[in-house]
């Protein structure tokens, strides 16, 4: 018990730390002059970005995904697949607790937008044609993310993912420390 509760603490510093620049209060002007003027269409306006033509569609390199704005941690390429619609799309999200969704009516249908949490940045939508097991399909807008490779993660601030793209071997050896140390 005292492992869980000394790993969740540790988690939810680390989540805080991820998302250290960013300050809720930016106004438009500041996210203007630090987003390009697509991320600013897509996350701060509910844009889309056109399909197959966008940053990381077809990435297929080891690593995780977060908010271009807030930098917290979204997605991991270990959830993502190819839906076949030219955008990145991931079954789950790395970090629930980093997504909001809300009906979303516009364009004369209703679907479910998926938002981030902290920054509250328009992401792109989730849909429940993904598949097996959690049958869902977050499409998500390149422009409203920002790629950190497996190998990068550390330096990045996101250690606490890394386990997440260590061999079953490094995995088991890593896990046994932990408990040799608690």
């Amino acid at each position: 018990m005292r492992l869980i509760y000394v790993l969740s603490i540790l988690y939810y510093i680390s989540i805080a730390s991820c998302a250290e620049g960013f300050d809720s209060k930016m106004s438009k002007k500041e996210l203007k002059e630090r987003l390009t003027a697509e991320q600013y269409k897509v996350t701060q306006e509910n844009g889309t970005e056109p399909p197959f033509t966008n940053e990381y569609w077809n990435n297929k390199r080891p690593g995780i995904y977060v908010d271009v704005v807030s930098g917290e941690p979204l997605f991991s390429s270990l959830d993502k697949f190819d839906s076949g619609t030219g955008w990145p799309s991931f079954t789950k999200p790395l970090v629930s607790d980093n997504i909001d969704t809300k009906t979303d009516k516009s364009l004369f249908m209703t679907r479910t937008e998926v938002r981030s949490k902290q920054a509250d940045s328009h992401l792109g939508h989730v849909f429940e044609d993904g598949p097996k097991p959690s049958g869902l399909r977050y499409c998500i807008n390149s422009a409203s993310l920002r790629f950190i490779p497996a190998e990068d993660l550390e330096k990045e601030g996101y250690g606490e993912f890394k386990t997440l793209f260590l061999s079953t071997g490094q995995k088991n050896t890593i896990q046994m420390y932990r408990l040799d140390i608690l």
